[in-house]
């Protein structure tokens, strides 16, 4: 029987890029075989196989765009297909946010642009640079252009002659003029992670679009951390940790309520804000290849407990490159910790649609006035930026103090 193999649920992305074709006409394929490659501006996802069979045809082709409930091709084969498997990830970025929405492309190269196979973040950066993709020879898999390959084309093109003055990239801001350091020293090009690849548009628009402030703060974790060290004794016989992380989670979803600007986001007219009545916390994890972001959903809903387990779980997953698109959707608040590491203050990146960030590092001992004497406290350091549109200093001081009063009365967390 025939079976006609669709798109599987891939989230909020639409008219997705198809950019690889993984199996031919006359092919058996085995169930969760991958049969095509999707690259959003978030990740590249290869959609399994939902049967074993043969591939009868194919219905789609490279450089098609492609949205949920697309056919794919037609499977001879025999049974019903299993249940749609949800398109795996190959990889993420981070600080990972939901697309905004597409800023239509200037007409100029759009029919060399519909011809080049690259990605949509090649794409983007070739724009910011006015290079037609058309007249660029790629070097990757298939002849696919890759970032280096539009940076060699530019470069070629400006060796003879310097830039014209008042040339700019994208959004009227001029380019960094290219370099040929190798005129300096010996120089070798290295491959950048896919993360980091597919993470730097997505920064990159965030940081230009969103004026950032960042808040920073302190708050005394000294009583906090004393109760922590003892149920993370008590998990690690059940095979789990519990870290500092989860109690801010906890401790973020309270101060949210109290001040829900900061689980909002802004609407597309510009003139209100959307107000969200879920929770669902976002946290950078490091991994091999760069930062992506898990999301735990409904934090709310949840204790110390199963937080801390849904952290461990998230992160190994992340580490192994196991995580599902749904695994990284509908983050409303984000949490960046660079604590294991070390650092004072830092600003992250507002993840746009969101409206902030909260940033962590080290925990440190320090001598605090108690009104008659200094004793040590352990202080924990916070930085949280936010979008000015959204939210003003006076209520990102108000948001901060009420994380640390929740951070330095851990009754206070079980309201």
């Amino acid at each position: 029987m025939a079976i006609e193999v669709t798109v599987p649920d891939i989230g909020d992305f639409a008219d997705v890029p198809v950019i690889g074709i993984l199996v031919s006409v006359g092919d058996t394929v085995a169930a969760e075989d991958p049969l095509i490659e999707l690259e959003s501006d978030k990740a590249t996802m290869e959609v399994p196989s939902p049967a074993a069979g043969v591939v009868k045809e194919i219905k789609v082709s490279e450089g098609d765009n492609v949205s949920e409930g697309a056919l794919i091709l037609l499977l001879e084969g025999e049974g019903a297909p299993a249940a749609p498997a949800e398109a795996a990830p190959a990889a993420a970025p981070a600080l990972a946010a939901a697309p905004a929405p597409a800023t239509p492309a200037a007409p100029v190269m759009d029919q060399g642009f519909g011809k080049a196979y690259a990605s949509p973040s090649v794409r983007a950066f070739a724009r910011q640079l006015d290079i037609d993709l058309s007249k660029v020879n790629g070097s990757g898999r298939k002849g696919r252009i890759l970032r280096e390959d539009v940076t060699k084309f530019l470069k070629s093109t400006t060796a003879a002659a310097p830039a014209a003055a008042g040339a700019s990239g994208g959004m009227g801001i001029p380019p960094i003029p290219v370099v040929d350091f190798s005129k300096f020293g010996p120089v070798e090009d290295v491959e950048m992670p896919r993360i980091k690849k597919l993470s730097g548009p997505a920064l990159h628009r965030s940081w230009l679009n969103i004026p950032h402030v960042t808040h920073n703060e302190e708050a005394d974790i000294t009583e906090l951390d004393k109760y922590r060290k003892e149920m993370d004794t008590m998990a690690k016989e059940e095979g789990y940790r519990v870290t500092l992380l989860s109690f801010v989670v906890k401790a973020s979803v309270n101060a949210l309520k109290q001040h829900w600007e900061f689980n909002s986001s802004i609407h597309p007219d510009g003139d209100k804000l959307i107000r969200k009545s879920y929770y669902n916390i976002g946290f950078a994890a490091d991994t091999p290849n760069g930062l992506v972001v898990p999301v735990i959903k409904d934090a709310d809903r949840k204790g110390i407990v199963e937080i801390s387990k849904d952290l461990m779980e998230l992160s190994g997953k992340a580490r192994a490159g196991e995580l599902k698109s749904n695994d990284m959707q509908g983050v409303t608040f984000t949490i960046s910790s660079l604590g294991g590491i070390g650092g004072t203050h830092f600003t992250p990146i507002v993840n746009a649609p969101e409206v902030a960030i909260l940033g962590l590092t080290r925990s440190k001992m320090a001598p605090v006035w108690n009104g008659e004497e200094f004793v040590p406290r352990l202080m924990q350091p916070l930085s949280l930026s936010y979008d000015h549109r959204a939210v003003d200093g006076a209520l990102a001081a108000r948001f901060c103090v009420t994380l640390k009063t929740l951070l330095g009365d851990m009754r206070k967390l079980m309201w």
